[in-house]
Order: structure tokens, then C-alpha cells, then sequence
């Protein structure tokens, strides 16, 4: 019986997941062609820097090229045409990188940016809520308000003015560490020590930029639960009976840690997106910031391909948080049911 209702639950999920998934694609798909401008234009531009004396080879090769990329095809067609591709794995061919492929240019990027904020969403998340935890347990003291006053602070500072903050005194004033890129210009990627300490004196100010904007809003969330787990019926109750703070506390941060961890799911979910402002700000080579370059160029085929797979990683983070919670807590799989 919770093997049946556990399959029906999850096949639910599923079917409602790939609904959404369809029309989350659908969204991408449109929202690029309503932002007015060419997509073409950047090649058109170079071939006329090349050709300025053949104008009919422009008009042929945009033609050429209007046919190639199926803009001149109704909408709908090109809709039939993106998801069907997808549905293959072809994401296509990058407008702004032409001749290269969709593929080829995400598949070596996503490796910089789950290193990057794979690590620093997950200690921002363990920093964060232990304070925050800390905070609450120690309510009204000075170490409850210096870590909410503190979290506060740092969790209302725009990103790109912290980033900036950090470039300025370790990267400028300080001179400690490089300001941009994942590594040195001119240094070819080898597996030699002097490499790694390069990549990671790069690493650091955006890891820790990440860790200390997202750290204040783990903080004031997992502050907040404990307090009110500790104002619940069974902490109250368990006093009454003269349990110890810390066994009472051990059962309210269980509890309290919950919605937490759907948080963190889907930050992680997310990583694959990049944090656009982070790679913008520190010129990192990461999914964000080739998506913010595709963006400024109008590639079409670039921005689906990166969103198709962004909203996927979402959608499977999500799915899998559902088959924890109903794995976890019976309630939820026979709520569905009733």
C-alpha cells in the first residue's frame, strides 16, 4: 500500500512538473523575440566590414543565414521545430559564436560555475543557519543581535556593490588578489601546481562575495523557525516536563531545518544558472555570464539553450525534494491522496 500510493504520488509530481517544464520552455521561447532588434545583426555588421563594396553578398548571406536559424518561418513553426530539437538534445547553433554549437559552448562553462557556486551556496547555507540557529537559541543577547543586525545589513547590500566593495580593498587597495577572470590572460589550463594556485587565488573573492551576501538570509530564516518552533505545543510541553534546554533545542532545530532544506534544494537546483551579477562583476567564464553575453547579443539559440537546461536542473531538484519529503514524512503522499 505505500509502495502504491508513493508511485501515484510521484507520477503526479511528475506529470505536473512536465507540464510546467513545457510551459516554462514556452515562456523562454517567446520572451527573447519580443525584445526588439536583429539577432543577426552582430554577423551582418562583420560581413559588411569584409564586403562593403558587395552589398548583394550581405542580402545573400542574410538570407542564407535568416534561413539557416528558421527566423524567417512562422512563430509557431520555429516553436514546433525549438522543442522538438530539445526534446533530441540539439539546442542548435550560436548566433553570436556562429558556426559553433549551443552544446559546445555551455558544456565547458557549467564545470567554472558549479565549482564556484556549488561550494559557496552549501557554506553559505551550514554558516548561515548555525548562526542563525545560535541567534535564537541565544535570544536577546548580544550574540542574538549582533547576528541579526549583522545579517540584516549584509543581506539588504545590492550584490554588485559588496563585489565591487571586495575588488576594491583585496583586489585594488590591498592588491591581494586578482579582480577577474578564473585565471591569469595568457595562461593555458594545465594540471600543474602553479596553475591551481592561480585558479584559485581567482576563486576566492567571488566565492567569498556569494558566501557572505547569501549567509545573512540563511541567518534571519533559520532564526526566525527556532523561534517559533520554540513557541510550539511540544517545546512547551517538553519543558513543562523538565527536559533540558539542549535536547529541546536539538528537536526544534530538526524540525526547524526542514523548509531549509527545500531552500538549499533549489539553490542548488538553480547553481547551473549562475549568479549572473557574480560573473558579471568578477568577468568569471561561468554559465551566468555567457548567458548575460547572449543576452546583449540577442542569440536566440544560446538563451533557450541555457534556460532549457537551467529550468531542468530546477525541475529535477524539485522532484527530487518531493520524493525526500514524502519518503520522509507519510502525510504528505496520503494528502495527495484524499
Amino acid at each position: 500500500m505505500g509502495t502504491k500510493s508513493m508511485f501515484k504520488y510521484l507520477s503526479r509530481r511528475f506529470i505536473f512538473l512536465l507540464v510546467t517544464y513545457i510551459v516554462a520552455t514556452t515562456i523562454v521561447f517567446i520572451l527573447p523575440r519580443a525584445i526588439p532588434g536583429n539577432p543577426l545583426s552582430q554577423i551582418l555588421s562583420g560581413l559588411s566590414r569584409v564586403a562593403q563594396a558587395n552589398p548583394e553578398a550581405i542580402r545573400a548571406a542574410e538570407r542564407t543565414l535568416m534561413e539557416e536559424f528558421g527566423l524567417g518561418k512562422p512563430w509557431y513553426v520555429q516553436y514546433f521545430e525549438f522543442i522538438t530539437k530539445a526534446l533530441r538534445g540539439d539546442l542548435g547553433t550560436s548566433i553570436t559564436f556562429y558556426p559553433r554549437k549551443v552544446i559546445d559552448l555551455i558544456i565547458p562553462v557549467i564545470p567554472w560555475t558549479l565549482a564556484l557556486l556549488l561550494p559557496a551556496t552549501i557554506v553559505a547555507w551550514i554558516l548561515g543557519n548555525s548562526l542563525g540557529a545560535l541567534a535564537a537559541y541565544r535570544r536577546n543577547t548580544w550574540i542574538d543581535k549582533g547576528v541579526l543586525t549583522t545579517s540584516l545589513i549584509v543581506s539588504q547590500i545590492p550584490y554588485y556593490w559588496l563585489g565591487m566593495i571586495f575588488i576594491f580593498f583585496f583586489g585594488v587597495k590591498l592588491g591581494w588578489l586578482p579582480v577577474q577572470g578564473a585565471y591569469s590572460q595568457g595562461t593555458i589550463p594545465n594540471l600543474s601546481w602553479s596553475f591551481f594556485i592561480d585558479v584559485l587565488k581567482h576563486y576566492i573573492m567571488p566565492f567569498a562575495s556569494i558566501v557572505v551576501s547569501a549567509m545573512g538570509g540563511w541567518a534571519i530564516g533559520m532564526r526566525l523557525m527556532v523561534i517559533y518552533e520554540l513557541g510550539s505545543d511540544y517545546a512547551m510541553f517538553s519543558e513543562y516536563l523538565g527536559m533540558k534546554d539542549k535536547r529541546i533545542f536539538k528537536y526544534v532545530f530538526r524540525n526547524s531545518l526542514l523548509p531549509q532544506i527545500t531552500g538549499l534544494a533549489l539553490s542548488l537546483g538553480g547553481v547551473l544558472g549562475g549568479a549572473l551579477i557574480t560573473e558579471i562583476v568578477f568577468n568569471y567564464p561561468g554559465t551566468g555570464y555567457l548567458l548575460f553575453r547572449a543576452l546583449t547579443t540577442l542569440d536566440y539559440p544560446l538563451i533557450q539553450g541555457i534556460f532549457v537546461i537551467l529550468i531542468a536542473s530546477i525541475y529535477l531538484a524539485n522532484f527530487i525534494v518531493d520524493f525526500l519529503y514524502a519518503l520522509i514524512d507519510p502525510r504528505i503522499r496520503l494528502g495527495q491522496e484524499a
